[in-house]
């Protein structure tokens, strides 16, 4: 059994301003994205410019706050939201959901896909395999703060965490960062280095990150207002997570069906 290692949240107090180490997650999630972005963008034929990289970086960005934001009020905590919608804007509270911030970036995706002229899956396909490098940032942001912690486990790296109770419980932020994160991006990553039939690449992230996310949702503690949403043992997590994998099969088969570029 092993100890959670106690990490102050707070990564920098200036005066009364605080900056907490789940913030700063994000930021190193944006500019690792925004880093590989540019350099994909300098390769011959890529059909980006620094310009584009950096709007479409600025987009995402805030597609993922908002989506964020409202989708884990709209998915994992809609009471609150309907007694007191203005609880929305109490970020500092936190509360925030992949599955908004997705639909968040989609939304961003074709706002910029439209403003530039580019086709929406030419858009999702690079940006897609940068994706993961947030999440991988964001779940030591969600270990950091001793949040959505796993199920109870008696395996030798089980962990106590703080506000968990006594009993050692699955590490399942760091589960889903090496899977999540690092695998997926792997996988991506070398996907994309060679021409795919647009649609591929997007349909791959989908895929990927569904099963992933939904098998490590049986390690992964349900959230205490929720519990399990179908079936005596299924989560909103994994619930969420279906659509996810039909797109990806439905993305994969048509653009290698249809030969898309």
């Amino acid at each position: 059994m092993l100890q959670y290692p106690q990490i102050n949240p707070i990564a920098l107090e200036l005066g009364p301003l605080k900056i907490h180490w789940y913030g700063l997650m994000y930021v190193i999630g944006f500019l690792g994205a925004w880093g590989l972005a540019e350099w994909r963008a300098r390769k011959p034929a890529s059909g980006w410019t620094s310009a584009q990289v950096s709007d479409l970086i600025f987009y995402c960005a805030v597609g993922v706050v908002i989506g964020g934001r409202i989708g884990y009020m709209l998915f994992y905590d809609l009471s609150s939201f309907l007694s007191n919608p203005l609880v929305i804007f109490k970020v500092w509270d936190g509360g925030m959901s992949f599955h908004g911030g997705l639909l968040g970036v989609i939304i961003a995706m074709w706002l910029f896909a439209r403003s530039t002229q580019k086709a929406f899956f030419a858009v999702g396909d690079f940006v897609a395999p940068l994706v993961p490098i947030g999440l991988a940032a964001g779940r030591i942001g969600n270990f950091i703060n001793g949040e959505l912690w796993g199920r109870v486990t008696h395996v030798p790296w089980g962990m106590v965490f703080p506000n968990a109770g006594p009993q050692p419980r699955h590490p399942s932020q760091l589960y889903e960062f090496f899977c999540e994160g690092i695998l997926l991006f792997i996988i991506l990553w070398w996907f994309s280095a060679k021409p795919r039939p647009r649609m591929a690449v997007s349909g791959l992230f989908l895929l990927g990150y569904g099963i992933f996310r939904f098998g490590l949702e049986f390690f992964r503690q349900p959230d205490i207002q929720l519990g399990f949403v179908a079936f005596g043992w299924m989560t909103m997590g994994q619930l969420l997570s279906i659509p996810m994998i039909l797109f990806g099969i439905t993305f994969l088969y048509w653009a290698y069906r249809h030969n898309n570029s």
